[in-house]
């Protein structure tokens, strides 16, 4: 490298992209690009910054294939920043191979945690561990490693292990503090944050209450019957039965729990399941049917029988019932707990994170514009959504991961 490129690259390092640019910025050749492209994702122009990144990868050509990596892997660091976390991060895996290839072994690293991160937020958490478990920690800079300490705890939560994930978190900020950055002490705070607000509502013997993870981790190991609205389940310690996929059979359990240890008559489970103000007979024998098949689904963990007004949840051995729901119910109430994380995500983002198609995504975005909670800005491919009114606490903490319900 010359000596601007060095000192260029230099100040980036030390997180001063304006000294940078002062270097590099007139300048076209492969490297000035990959420096100034850098430069502008630290100043927040990320569009600018991915084109100039683009054009230095191009530049680069398969001649130079580790500094053609690079640029790839600082692509995957914009779209992941910007939430666009389909297409423009496909490449990342292919960039982290060639980079260990030829020995870079610390953006090789950056690129797989990356790549773990991405993950995590779209709720692949298996893979996203298996990722971790294959990155040099040592390699990575100080940065990276508050970031990877982030992603780990970010697992745990998404898993409700309260312990690894303030463990985790603890490692985060002590590495933030050494590097001083504040962007990036901003970030831990806020993970923190997430992770010390309530999580979840106990609903149990008509009364209810706010709980954090570390709570909600002690009353999945205890011996209650938890019928969880966050994820569609009902579990009773390691016996867990999906619903996710039978939404009326879970609105049944749901109000069975809720009303456990007394009866739920049948004109409550005919409104709450049906939406029916006026059972006639062709609801009663849904009624009777559903609740077969929610009798057959539940039989690993309780039994439900009849009773005189409705139907009654008896479980198969002593303990109690309860009822695990969002800190905040409301329509599309899964978008909102992803866009109150701060950031500006893609429709396509939003689809992938919820594994829905998004077109159904984009019918939730809408309803949320239009009741005012949430708004966008960009147009096409660019178009970003933020939530503009996110009332009490609504946490992507429990939202469903994919093949993980606990």
């Amino acid at each position: 490298m010359d000596t601007l490129i060095s000192a260029a690259a230099k100040a980036l390092a030390a997180g001063d992209p304006l000294a940078a640019l002062k270097r590099v910025s007139l300048r076209d050749d492969a490297p000035a690009l990959a420096l100034r492209g850098i430069a502008m994702a630290q100043l927040g122009d990320l569009a600018r910054a991915r084109e100039l990144l683009g054009n230095a990868a191009r530049s680069f050509g398969a001649e130079e294939p580790v500094a053609r990596a690079r640029c790839h892997v600082a692509e995957a660091e914009i779209a992941l920043v910007s939430r666009d976390l389909g297409r423009p991060m496909q490449g990342l895996r292919a960039a982290r191979a060639t980079l260990e290839t030829f020995g870079d072994l610390t953006n090789a690293a950056h690129a797989g945690y990356l790549d773990a991160r991405r993950l995590l937020l779209i709720g692949r958490l298996d893979e996203a561990e298996r990722i971790l478990g294959d990155v040099n920690v040592d390699a990575l800079l100080a940065t990276s490693r508050a970031g990877y300490a982030l992603v780990v705890a970010g697992i745990a939560m998404r898993r409700i292990r309260a312990k690894p994930a303030r463990d985790a978190l603890e490692r985060a900020r002590a590495a933030a503090v050494s590097v001083g950055n504040a962007a990036l002490t901003v970030e831990v705070e806020r993970a923190v944050q997430a992770f010390q607000a309530p999580a979840a509502r106990l609903i149990a013997r008509g009364g209810e209450r706010l709980l954090q993870l570390n709570e909600i981790e002690a009353l999945i190991a205890s011996d209650a019957l938890v019928i969880d609205a966050c994820r569609n389940v009902a579990r009773a310690r390691t016996a867990v039965v999906s619903l996710a996929s039978r939404p009326v059979l879970f609105a049944l359990a749901r109000l069975l729990g809720e009303t456990w240890p007394e009866d739920a008559s049948r004109e409550e489970l005919l409104l709450r399941a049906f939406r029916a103000r006026e059972a006639d007979e062709s609801h009663r024998t849904r009624l009777r049917v559903e609740i077969g098949r929610l009798r057959e689904a539940i039989r690993p963990i309780a039994e439900i029988h009849a009773t005189e007004r409705g139907f009654i949840l008896e479980r198969h051995e002593a303990g109690t019932v309860a009822v695990l729901a969002p800190p905040v119910e409301e329509e599309h109430g899964e978008v909102l707990a992803l866009l109150a994380d701060g950031e500006a995500w893609s429709s396509s983002a939003l689809a992938l994170a919820l594994d829905v198609s998004p077109r159904t995504v984009q019918r939730a975005l809408d309803t949320l514009a239009n009741n005012g909670k949430a708004e966008w800005f960009g147009h096409g491919r660019a178009r970003r959504w933020i939530a503009t009114s996110v009332p009490g606490f609504p946490t992507s903490l429990l939202l469903p991961a994919v093949g993980v319900v606990g």
